[in-house]
């Protein structure tokens, strides 16, 4: 047999090996997922005029401001945070590399399986943060710090400031794909603090 051949069903075959791939691709899609609802949810939270018994109400400045930039409310949302700058060119180049590899792996989820894939699926885990946490700081500073300034401290450093969505989406990534000992210290963590709540 082909050594190529045998080191892909070798790959496919090997139960720690494909269960490692199939919960990284479970992972990254869910990533991607938790970064496309913040870039979106976040500007219409901030465009809501209120609650009825659907949900929010979108006022029609967020169509006017934000839908008008693109047909897709992806893409209008990420020229919209680009327009307030707090994203640039590069992070919409990042997210575009991101969308590009999170389609390989959706599609191509047996290839990834059996032969790897051209990217370094933690490296790009690692951007997605990286731009989840650009978004959420600009939004920390830009909102909440301006709404009550009074609440946060002078000299607050936002660089130690870890924002809800990346702590949740590093959480799963540790759990689901770190070291044991990266997997257990939240587990232990819980079961140590749940009962003083």
């Amino acid at each position: 047999m082909d050594e190529k051949i045998k080191a892909s069903w070798e790959r496919v075959l090997h139960p720690e090996t494909l269960k490692t791939n199939i919960i990284t691709a479970s992972i990254f899609s869910m990533a991607f997922e938790m970064l496309k609802d913040s870039i979106i949810e976040k500007i219409e939270g901030f465009f809501t005029d209120g609650f009825n018994e659907n949900g929010m109400i979108i006022s029609p400045e967020y169509k006017e401001k934000v839908l008008t930039l693109n047909r897709s409310p992806l893409y209008a949302s990420l020229k919209w945070l680009q327009s307030m700058n707090a994203i640039d060119d590069k992070d919409i180049e990042r997210f575009e590399h991101i969308k590009r590899c999170r389609n390989t792996l959706a599609h191509e989820m047996l290839t990834f399986a059996s032969s790897g894939v051209e990217f370094d699926v933690i490296e790009v885990l690692e951007e997605m943060i990286g731009i989840l946490r650009k978004i959420e700081i600009w939004w920390f500073e830009n909102l909440e710090m301006a709404i009550d300034p009074e609440a946060y401290s002078e000299d607050l450093d936002l660089e130690q400031v870890i924002p809800g969505p990346v702590w949740s989406l590093q959480m799963l990534i540790d759990v689901a794909l770190g070291t044991e000992d990266e997997a257990r210290k939240y587990y232990d963590h819980f079961v140590a603090n749940s009962d003083k709540t």
